[in-house]
């Protein structure tokens, strides 16, 4: 067996039990909360346009509801770290997401849907803490791409949601899409529904690291920048694509983004083994930025789905990777912190590119794509400055004394 694959954990009879299983219901768990859950809103939001009276200040109304709802589903599993290890904050986080889901085409009320998307964002964010350190947790033996593939339900969960509304958008309305969302995140929440969450955390009897490292601000400022940037993108991209091209294309680019998203934290964690992660940091953003600005610079098919395919492929590895880069850095608190700036910029996003709708979708995927660049440059000066590292090998999430700091 090469030194790459898998460690099977063991039975309490003493035999090997496959962590495959695991990874499966992490991921079934990232695809209801995250890809259906949060980002179905993205393929379903040019029908409610068209077809529910939503207008575009609404729409991104809406979408800044569903970001403060996460960040304060967010801080709450960080002030309360008992969340993370309950199985019943899961499974209610998971039946919250998905009545929130059925009730949306149940009222034309803007109010209504606002606060049923802040609702969704709190679940959301639940189901994404609890999920991911219960990955971290009961993965940190196994190589680190197995997280890496836990984290890629995220990229399925919006291939699945994409192609379930790109199949009904001919044959169905808004209200349909909505209801067959829920649908699907019913389906992948029973999958997920055994989830063992994260086992108690063991105290340590060692003094706390607490090294602070002046180059955790230009992490700090690149990560959050990185959270304003995508999220205007993972809200309006489909919706920016349409307004050029046939219908068909923009549910099309978001199901690509979807698919390639599915493996891009597992090869970023595999490249993580011969660079530094700011300077694989600093790639990514640029590669994103190129993939955000393509469809508003250049008209066709061929660059809205090239565009889709660079998007999906770096925002799930840049938060795999800005997060390895505050582990190794050591700053005390880095996940929580890291996690709450990005968490603004998502909320901050929609507001500041709000402005520039009336004038269609290309200045704001623009003003995105800047902020993006911004971001790699803040990589670029934390590149600079970035410890020499000290093993050939560190893995690709925070190791387990980092995460226990955060709590």
């Amino acid at each position: 067996m090469s030194s790459c694959a898998p460690v099977p954990a063991p039975r309490a009879d003493g035999t090997l039990l496959s962590p495959w299983p695991h990874v499966a219901r992490v991921a079934a768990a990232l695809a209801a909360g995250m890809g259906v859950g949060r980002f179905v809103y993205t393929p379903i939001l040019p029908l409610m346009h068209a077809q529910a009276g939503l207008s575009t200040d609404a729409g991104a109304h809406l979408a800044t509801a569903n970001y403060v709802g996460y960040f304060l589903g967010a801080l709450a599993g960080t002030l309360l770290p008992a969340l993370v290890r309950s199985r019943a904050v899961f499974r209610g986080a998971l039946v919250l997401l998905i009545g929130t889901l059925a009730a949306m085409p149940a009222t034309h009320s803007t109010e209504v849907w606002i606060a049923l998307r802040l609702l969704a964002g709190v679940a959301s964010a639940l189901i994404f803490v609890v999920a991911v350190s219960s990955a971290l947790s009961h993965l940190r033996n196994h190589p680190p791409h197995l997280p890496g593939w836990a984290f890629g339900g995220v990229g399925a969960g919006i291939a699945l949601s994409g192609l379930l509304v790109l199949a009904l958008r001919s044959v169905a309305d808004w209200q349909v899409a909505w209801w067959s969302s829920a649908a699907l995140a019913t389906a992948l929440a029973t999958a997920a529904w055994n989830l063992r969450p994260e086992a108690p955390a063991t105290l340590s009897t060692g003094a706390p690291k607490t090294v602070v490292d002046p180059w955790f601000g230009a992490l700090f400022v690149s990560y959050t920048l990185e959270g304003v940037g995508y999220i205007v993108a993972g809200t309006f991209l489909v919706a920016a694509i349409g307004q050029s091209s046939p219908g068909w294309i923009g549910s099309g680019a978001w199901v690509l983004v979807g698919l390639a998203a599915v493996p891009s934290a597992a090869l970023w964690a595999r490249l993580g083994r011969h660079w530094s992660w700011p300077g694989l940091l600093c790639v990514a953003l640029v590669i994103q930025a190129v993939g955000i600005a393509l469809p508003a610079l250049v008209s066709g098919v061929a660059a809205a789905l090239v565009g889709a395919v660079l998007f999906g492929a770096t925002f799930i590895g840049v938060s795999t990777l800005a997060l390895a880069a505050g582990a190794e850095l050591q700053f005390p608190r880095s996940v929580a912190l890291l996690t709450a700036g990005y968490s603004v910029g998502q909320i901050l996003g929609p507001l500041a590119v709000a402005p520039l709708l009336h004038h269609g979708y290309r200045p704001a995927l623009l003003l995105a794509a800047a902020v993006v660049l911004t971001a790699a440059t803040a990589a670029a000066v934390l590149r600079a400055g970035f410890p020499r590292r000290t093993v050939a090998l560190r893995h690709s999430v925070p190791a387990p004394e980092v995460r226990a700091a955060d709590r």
